[in-house]
């Protein structure tokens, strides 16, 4: 196999783990220690770096059969992802991601956004999440189609170059115009194999900008710009402050929750309304908007009706 642009500069255990979907990294990193995997017919390291034009040798490795069905059987109520595509080119793809559907599988979701974007696009090569959204949070998720469109977005976003804005609706009166939040926040596996966040001293450095666009009675229309990317950021900045997120089944409350759940809310609201960047290949700037999900929207317009 030649190493063509789409994998060029890629670390080879990277690289490996792509090609043998469902083999452990453990047997990944054991072929290539044993020599099994050659460059340009000799040994290398996990970690070297992939060069355009190498000759890369991968033995017959047994791969775990996927636990995916082919697109033209969706179980009954599936998503396709296709109508939700905000914005495509031959580097990247701009997703409206649908709440309650996981980034990828794992954990007993055998289909995530990215392995159902490859069932739906199988003519693209290489196909990677730029990062990440909860999986009950909706709105724009970017996708690489090449990765050096994958290299500049994840440069962009160490230098803080990329925008991204949120919608969220927390329970009380949010009292300033404009917060400016830093709380570093701590992440921690609990029992149950579940990631929780904690606002700690000694966690890593979170900052979040919250704008009031519209107070109710009990509520509060939010406009979050994450200016860090931490695990649960905005949940968990909000709940510190006593704010919880409507429909947090993790941070949120749980009696208010039941309650707005027989009110017609029954996920969480938090929606990924927007993403601006420079384009990494074609230096355009772009702005990526996704609208307000239709159930946020309705639940909206329940509070501002007398």
């Amino acid at each position: 196999m030649k190493i063509d642009d789409s994998a060029d500069g890629q670390r080879l255990d990277n690289f490996l783990m792509a090609k043998l979907k469902g083999v452990p990294k453990s047997r990944i990193y054991k072929i290539v220690r044993g020599g099994e995997v050659r460059i340009n017919g000799g040994r290398v390291d996990v970690s070297y770096r992939l060069q355009l034009g190498d000759e890369v040798r991968i033995p017959p490795v047994r791969v775990a059969t996927p636990l995916i069905t082919p697109v033209t059987h969706l179980p009954q109520g599936g998503i396709r992802l296709l109508p939700r595509i905000l914005y495509r080119d031959e580097a990247l793809i701009a997703l409206n991601k649908p709440a309650g559907m996981a980034v990828h599988g794992g954990s007993g979701i055998s289909r995530g956004v990215i392995e159902q974007m490859r069932l739906e696009l199988p003519e693209c090569r290489y196909m990677e999440l730029v990062h990440r959204l909860d999986r009950e949070t909706s709105g724009v998720l970017l996708i690489a189609l090449k990765r050096r469109a994958l290299v500049g977005l994840h440069a962009a976003m160490r230098d803080g170059k990329i925008e991204k804005r949120y919608l969220t609706l927390v329970a009380g009166r949010w009292p300033n115009p404009v917060q400016h939040v830093k709380l570093p926040l701590h992440k921690r596996v609990d029992d149950n194999g579940e990631k929780r966040v904690t606002v700690r001293d000694d966690g890593q450095s979170a900052h979040t900008i919250f704008r009031r666009l519209e107070p109710f009675a009990d509520f509060t229309l939010l406009e979050a710009e994450l200016k860090t990317g931490r695990t649960h950021q905005i949940r968990v900045h909000t709940s510190h402050l006593g704010f919880p997120i409507a429909g947090d089944d993790k941070y949120g409350d749980f009696e208010l929750n039941k309650t707005l759940a027989r009110r017609g809310l029954k996920r969480m609201f938090l929606h990924a309304a927007k993403l601006s960047f420079v384009h990494p290949i074609t230096e355009e700037r772009l702005l990526i908007e996704a609208p307000l999900p239709d159930e946020l929207s309705a639940f909206l317009d329940s509070l501002r009706t007398p």
